[in-house]
């Protein structure tokens, strides 16, 4: 899947998915409720993403698409992507869809997540070059971890931009510059 020591790899992959069992399964223990730790074939269980990939994989289960990437966040995207709040479906929203489109074999999620990232990009930007710091917290509380991490590098180069255009010298003496060549006489 992912870096092992990737906290946000970590984290992404730990978002709950809804899988349909093709098989039962015996001494499982999903449910401390129930009686028995078994899951019948034909059972709706959330699971963790990673163990979801896993089951996949032996095709003990099959993935459903997450209810963010559902037909409704898709038209809402399409409409206005700049103020559709991605945070509450998802913080991972597009690590989580990556990792989701090869499990599920939706297709058009690939283009899907392409299509809202494309579209927020440019939005990101802007409001990390020309918000107030006074206004960020509710740019920030909209964002995934993706794009906040965008916006955070965006905001650094401005504030870089800044300091090198209303700071001292334009250039820099090389360090070579200062040290004298010995004679060869």
């Amino acid at each position: 899947m992912g870096s092992y020591y990737d906290i946000d790899d970590i984290l992404s992959e730990e978002e709950p998915v809804t899988v349909i069992f093709r098989k039962p399964a015996n001494g499982v223990g999903i449910d401390p409720s129930a009686e028995k730790n078994c899951v019948e074939q034909g059972s709706k269980v959330e699971l963790p993403l990673w163990i979801a990939h896993e089951l996949c994989q032996r095709d003990a289960v099959s993935v459903n698409v997450p209810a963010c990437f559902d037909e409704k966040t898709r038209l809402e995207i399409q409409a206005d992507p700049a103020n559709v709040d991605l945070r509450s479906r998802s913080p991972y929203f597009y690590e989580l869809g990556c990792k989701m489109a090869p499990i599920t074999g939706d297709r058009t999620l690939c283009y899907f997540l392409f299509f809202a990232f494309r579209s927020r990009y440019k939005e990101v930007l802007t409001k990390a070059h020309t918000a107030a710091h006074v206004a960020t917290p509710k740019v920030l509380s909209r964002l995934t971890n993706e794009e906040i991490d965008l916006y955070e590098a965006a905001q650094s180069s401005v504030a870089a931009f800044k300091k090198w255009r209303v700071g001292g010298s334009r250039f820099q003496p090389s360090s070579a510059l200062g040290r004298k060549r010995r004679s060869t006489d």
